[in-house]
């Protein structure tokens, strides 16, 4: 669960909408940002929460996540996979929170690309979908995908240069890949730092460029990767491969690959939440008899028992014959809901079968009929 509560920090609603809560980072943003609170050490750090905060809240997938599972990347699956090739839910969608970031500081000195250190960018994340079936979601399965990819050129390591030596130091950023520049905005002259132009934040010029990249330090390529689907995953899910995205343009690390998952629908099951639901028709002798049935479950052919006079829409539950939960060695139920089928047609023998026997039941037998006819008498006289 998340350690803060990023609509106090905001300080709005938990139903506010997607306005209200842009307006309210726009001003905590004005009110905080260092540049305008040199002299207040504790502003940098309520900065940089604020933008945490709408971060998470001003994206539609990860305010939801955070809403349903208290944290913006969605179902935590740490304990399936770990390490920087493990996986975490949360769909990447981008855009707003650097767009708005840019419309509101661009005055203010700027910024490092994903939060990283000079001349450090995030390759553009990869989002795909993976179709699955009720029994993968149910105990998790291992799928190969096949994506087209930026990667790093292995014949220049990235550098862009003829053997990944043919370059020297930018004379005009020194080797920092970024450099600063006057600018004036309605807050007066500042001082505001950016990429380097002339080495593309690099910190190298190009002597040779690469033959293979021709100098821009990464090729495209079609790759395989192995899609881990842990047990209990649900319809539209997101499994996060770090790493597994495009390579930057220039230096820095890759983006993730985004693995939204998509549920086929089953012929005869039906999934809710961590429990499973079949509607059974049986004919109305069966359940005024009883009997046996085969049914279909998740872990194969299951025979159900059903016990004499039992009434159309009784719901049986099979405990332990649901979906595996996440993180837990727990599963859900299974719900049979039985229905009376009665038969397509009779023949004269059988109508008067049928007719005998409904002659030697009496009204009173049938407890739920009796009421209505009873009511409806009383209704109808009022």
């Amino acid at each position: 669960m998340a350690s803060k509560d990023y609509y106090s920090i905001l300080g709005v609603d938990k139903n506010a909408s997607d306005d209200e809560i842009k307006s309210a980072y726009r001003k905590l943003a004005k009110k905080y940002h260092p540049d305008l609170n040199k002299d207040n050490p504790s502003a940098a750090e309520k900065f940089k929460e604020v933008n945490e905060a709408y971060e998470v809240l001003g994206d539609k997938q990860k305010r939801s996540n955070y809403d349903q599972f208290g944290s913006a990347d969605g179902a935590n699956f740490s304990d399936f996979f770990g390490g920087n090739g493990g996986f975490s839910g949360g769909f990447r969608t981008g855009g707003g929170f650097g767009d708005i970031f840019d419309d509101i500081f661009s005055a203010f000195g700027g910024r490092s690309g994903s939060g990283m250190g000079s001349g450090m960018v995030r390759g553009e994340d990869i989002n795909v979908t993976l179709n699955i079936s009720l029994k993968e979601s149910a105990f998790g399965t291992s799928k190969d995908i096949r994506i087209s990819k930026l990667e790093q050129c292995p014949h220049c390591n990235g550098t862009g240069a003829k053997n990944g030596t043919e370059f020297e130091t930018c004379g005009d950023c020194k080797g920092a890949g970024r450099v600063r520049f006057q600018q004036n905005t309605i807050f007066g002259t500042t001082i505001r730092e950016g990429l380097c132009n002339t080495c593309r934040g690099t910190g190298k010029k190009i002597r040779e460029k690469c033959p293979e990249c021709m100098g821009k330090g990464y090729t495209k390529v079609t790759k395989t990767v192995t899609v881990k689907v842990p047990a209990g995953i649900d319809n539209e899910q997101v499994l996060r491969m770090r790493g597994e995205g495009n390579a930057p343009t220039q230096s820095g690390i890759s983006g993730d690959l985004n693995v939204k998952i998509l549920l086929d629908k089953d012929k005869m099951l039906t999934r809710n939440g961590f429990d499973i639901s079949l509607t059974l028709y049986v004919p109305f002798t069966m359940l005024l008899l009883g009997g046996k049935v085969e049914i279909p479950t998740l872990d194969g052919p299951y025979t159900l028992d059903i016990k004499e006079l039992t009434q159309s829409g009784t719901v049986m539950r099979l405990k332990g014959k649901g979906v595996t939960e996440l993180h837990k060695n727990s599963r859900g139920d299974m719900l049979v809901t039985l229905k009376s089928e009665a038969p397509g047609k009779m023949d004269k023998i059988v109508k008067e079968k049928i007719q005998e026997l409904s002659e030697t039941i009496k009204d009173s037998n049938y407890s739920k009929y009796t009421n209505f006819v009873e009511n409806t008498k009383k209704y109808n006289e009022q």
